[in-house]
């Protein structure tokens, strides 16, 4: 019945989202903390007004994207609009890999990828990253892949790459496409939308459910000049935004000072959570994003992530390989943050007492 690209794959799997009505402190899924700017709440309340819903909406998103242009002092012919950035890398697999076409990206990145990849048939190089996740730029442009991606900010890892190592690849690889996925950047000091305009092959994806605080409404932005912005729209579905999520991210855009302050909150608690984590004897990688991944060198740390579940706190941890002794943590409020390193403080030192007890039998 089915294509066995499709029975044969993993699908991906999201965090773990609370029940109705049940209380959790939640740091498992990078969501912001903090509410979006209020004209984000008025702008929904007049687009549902009237005859609204009955229609279509526009099938450009034409508000939405003259507000991303103006933000983002982009010509509006280099934006496309997606239902979640998650919207626009489908889009990408779907219009530029064939069956047995080659996509690469490092490894741990965004899981993602790996379902996009089988969905379409084609092969994944994933380069695996050193212990210090250190990115393997060579290695990744020697695979000449049809697409190569960067997760820029880097997710589980919170790792940027500076933007002269993206713009020697985007050289190395052209003219096969190099995309640079930046759902993370508005917390780290540089970015690479420059770069969109340096070289024909470079395609840079925004979301607005990190900063903007709206993963509820599905919206992401892909920036690339015209004529790949043109091949992409023959995939885009006819009406991929809902009039509701086109009104909110326009007003969103139009008021960016809002995310920008949330975002300066999130990085002083990102500094002092990494500070009490290495102080709990985590290693911690510098993070230029929304979270911080927290590694217990060779302590499964399956059983810390289950004993917060049941405290009442999600995290997210990955059951592979590269990940089994690490824990990704989303960058909560100051209150929350707080209760997690009360818990651990608890937690940990059982953990390793039981662990090294194992390693000495």
């Amino acid at each position: 019945m089915f294509r066995d690209a499709i029975v044969g794959m993993a699908p991906y799997v999201p965090g773990e989202q609370p029940k109705p009505g049940e209380r959790l402190i939640k740091l498992n899924t990078n969501e912001n903390p903090y509410p979006p700017s209020p004209r984000v709440r008025a702008a929904i309340i007049k687009a549902v007004q009237g005859d609204a819903l009955r229609l279509y909406p526009r099938p450009m998103a034409d508000e939405f994207i003259e507000a991303a242009s103006r933000c983002y002092r982009m010509p509006q012919e280099m934006i496309l609009a997606g239902n979640g950035s998650d919207e626009l890398l489908a889009m990408l697999f779907r219009a530029v890999l064939d069956p047995g076409d080659t996509v690469a990206y490092a490894v741990p990145t965004y899981s993602l990828y790996d379902t996009l990849a089988s969905i379409e048939g084609a092969r994944v190089a994933a380069v695996e990253m050193k212990r210090d996740f250190a990115f393997p730029a060579a290695e990744l442009t020697r695979a000449q892949a049809r697409l190569t991606i960067v997760c820029n900010p880097n997710s589980p890892t919170g790792t940027i790459i500076s933007g002269a190592v993206l713009s020697r690849m985007a050289e190395e690889v052209s003219p096969r496409l190099l995309v640079i996925d930046e759902a993370y950047v508005d917390f780290a000091d540089r970015h690479s939308m420059g770069l969109v305009r340096k070289h024909a092959n470079v395609i840079v994806l925004r979301t607005l459910s990190k900063s903007f605080s709206l993963a509820g409404m599905r919206l992401g932005l892909c920036f690339a000049q015209p004529p790949v912005i043109q091949q992409l729209l023959k995939v885009k579905d006819s009406y991929n935004l809902s009039r509701v999520a086109q009104a909110a991210g326009a007003a969103a855009l139009r008021s960016p000072q809002w995310a920008a302050r949330n975002a300066e909150r999130i990085r002083h608690t990102r500094r002092d959570t990494s500070q009490a984590l290495r102080a709990l004897g985590f290693e911690v990688p510098p993070s230029s994003a929304n979270f911080v991944l927290a590694r217990l060198a060779g302590h499964d740390l399956s059983q810390v992530a289950a004993q917060l579940r049941r405290s009442g706190i999600l995290v997210r941890y990955f059951a592979s390989p590269l990940l089994y002794d690490c824990l990704r943590i989303s960058i909560g409020k100051p209150a929350e943050m707080k209760t997690l390193l009360k818990h651990l403080e608890r937690i940990v030192p059982a953990i390793v007492a039981r662990s090294n007890g194992r390693k000495s039998q």
